[in-house]
């Protein structure tokens, strides 16, 4: 299946707003309870293509494209449109905020570790890191509509509730960075631990012993380590500095499941404080968990954008907070990256499926989540053809282990990496009662967003062919999985549509499943908006024929008459010389456009030069 992110993007906003307006009314139409993550999800469906891709703009009326305000017609037009979105962004501050305090709680997609028990209120509005990134990313959004919109409108009512929205915008902004925070983890192991045995193993691939590894471990991070130790603006414990400075520990860094147990609170101005209200307790356990690491480094490149920067979006104190998150993004990008390709033989990422330090059943899906994190840091240093080569492989035996591509066998336990996905207990939940779980089910879209990232950085046609391909099968894998009919028809997700023998939910409709579907698309609008590879190859070949072609043009300009510019065979020959032209401007970087071009001229005058021929032989 085609990637075609223009049409796949219309077909969700026009689903979308089939689902969510009702006679000119938003409807939330939650009725087992609201989720903070849920809603700024379904929120991103619109705002994130929105304001990433200029074709699909909804904050200058005057400037939407048809078959956008088409799309949305359910909201009205495209004058309507972007009142209507400032009117709902509002009730979503609202729906999240406890008084003056913006919350982040997982609500409805929090689950109970034991059947039998039922999780309390105060349970299920625990903050998790999902909606910290999440609100980071539709807050950005948010902000960015709100600056452009401001100008193309002078309805006074609108201009207030703007100005009430940007406030508590900014607000819900600086909460979730102070949130991302104190969710950041430093996790000391001791080798002799079971978490440092399960360390040991996966980086040492049963090649070396538990010492060597360490060894190794140390060579490996000692400026990482370093950094983290004496890195005043991380604020870590002064018992975790030293458990870190003694060399007979490895460590793990990244973000928990939310804020850590005895994180400080950040200081923030007086103004700024009020806005935010009360920082909670923390009560996650001091351990990085894969899944919320990538989550948080999703919405960190967000907030670190040039986008972001270029539109002035954050205030000098979100500029502070911001330069804290980019500290803790770069140490973990750099720790987990080295880790995944900790062996240049043998990277523990191709040993499928990665183990986790915390205690989890292994799956496919953590390997992914490293494969995640790898590429992020590909799309920040670029990489070596090799190294890529080497994830795509990964890449595709995750594919069809995750039987995305390859068929699907009775009873295949890879059905549950989508239905009911993998679940994670949180650590330290238990300290509110009941242990949490929270379930991840976006395998398929993970993977093809992670596609379609590396097809962006691949140098050369043979990576990009491989890339392009499991993204297509990704994506049918994907669409084959939209609800047909019902609650969400034209949405996601329905995995019995795909994998008929998976179990039967009540409730297919999943908005975690439809944003990354958009993010999938953005990021196809990226790749598509770059210049193709060029090919080596084909320059040689493309200079010679406009070569051949301009001396053949010569000889036929000095045999004959110029004929007249406003004559046919006159328009011809500047048709001719146009191709041509536009061909040699084109050969260093669309060499293959430009041969093209060249071998066209060539044909179009050996036509002429038979025809010429004809008639002298007559």
């Amino acid at each position: 299946m085609r990637i075609k992110p223009r049409q796949h993007l219309l077909s969700m906003w026009q689903a979308l707003a089939r689902h969510s307006v009702h006679e000119g009314v938003w409807s939330w139409g939650e009725p087992d309870g609201c989720s903070s993550v849920a809603d700024a999800e379904r929120l991103l469906c619109l705002l994130y293509p929105a304001t990433e891709i200029a074709a699909f703009r909804l904050d200058a009326p005057d400037t939407t494209q048809s078959d956008v305000a088409a799309a949305l017609r359910e909201v009205g037009d495209a004058t309507d449109i972007p009142v209507k979105l400032v009117e709902v962004l509002g009730e979503f501050m609202e729906r999240h905020r406890r008084g003056v305090t913006p919350t982040f709680g997982g609500g409805n997609l929090f689950a109970s570790a034991d059947p039998a028990w039922e999780l309390t209120d105060e349970q299920r509005e625990v903050d998790i890191v999902d909606s910290y990134s999440m609100s980071v990313s539709l807050c950005l959004a948010t902000l960015g509509f709100l600056k452009v919109y401001r100008g193309k409108t002078g309805r006074q009512g609108v201009l207030d509730r703007i100005d009430a929205l940007q406030h508590a915008t900014s607000a819900r902004l600086t909460a979730a960075l102070v949130g991302l925070l104190r969710s950041f983890a430093v996790h000391a192991v001791d080798i002799s631990s079971d978490e440092g045995r399960t360390l040991a193993r996966l980086l040492g691939r049963n090649r070396y012993s538990d010492r060597q590894v360490v060894e190794r471990f140390q060579r490996r991070f000692k400026s990482l380590r370093a950094q983290i130790t004496e890195s005043v603006a991380l604020g870590l414990d002064a018992d975790v500095r030293d458990e870190l400075r003694n060399t007979n520990r490895l460590f793990e860094c990244g973000w928990a499941w939310s804020v850590v147990r005895g994180a400080p609170e950040v200081p923030l101005e007086p103004e700024s404080a009020h806005a935010v209200g009360v920082q909670p307790l923390g009560i996650a356990h001091s351990v990085p968990c894969l899944h919320f690491t990538v989550v948080a480094l999703d919405g960190i490149i967000d907030l670190l954008s040039d986008h972001t920067l270029v539109l002035g979006l954050l205030t000098p104190e979100q500029q502070k907070l911001a330069d804290g998150i980019r500290l803790r993004w770069e140490i973990t990008q750099q720790y987990w990256s080295t880790v995944a390709r900790f062996e240049d033989e043998a990277w523990p990422l191709e040993d499928i499926p990665w183990r986790t330090t915390v205690p989890q059943p292994e799956s496919e899906y953590f390997s992914l989540t490293v494969v995640s994190i790898v590429v992020h840091d590909m799309m920040r240093r670029r990489t070596t053809d090799h190294d890529l080569s080497r994830l795509v492989r990964v890449m595709e035996r995750l594919a069809e282990r995750g039987r995305i591509t390859g068929g699907t066998g009775r009873d295949d336990p890879a059905i549950g990496l989508h239905n009911p996905g993998v679940t994670m207990r949180l650590p330290g939940s238990e300290a509110l009662g009941g242990a949490m779980t929270w379930v991840m089910s976006d395998f398929s879209t993970q993977l093809l967003k992670r596609s379609v990232q590396l097809c962006s950085l691949s140098p050369n046609t043979a990576s990009e062919e491989r890339l392009l391909k499991l993204a297509e099968s990704a994506l049918e894998h994907v669409w084959n999985r939209r609800i047909d009919q019902g609650e969400g028809a034209g949405l996601w997700d329905d995995v019995q549509a795909a994998h008929p023998e998976s179990p039967a939910r009540t409730r297919k409709l999943s908005w975690s499943i439809t944003e990354r579907v958009a993010e999938c698309m953005v990021a196809a609008h990226v790749l598509y908006g770059q210049s193709p590879i060029r090919s080596v190859q084909l320059s040689v070949p493309a200079r010679e024929a406009i070569s051949e072609a301009a001396h053949l043009l010569g000889r036929e300009q000095v045999d004959h008459p110029a004929p007249g510019p406003r004559t046919s065979q006159g328009q011809w020959i500047s048709g001719v010389e146009a191709d041509l032209r536009r061909a040699r401007a084109l050969v260093d970087q669309q060499p293959g456009t430009a041969l093209a071009l060249a071998l066209d001229v060539l044909t179009r005058l050996d036509t002429l030069a038979r025809a010429r021929s004809a008639d002298w032989e007559r």
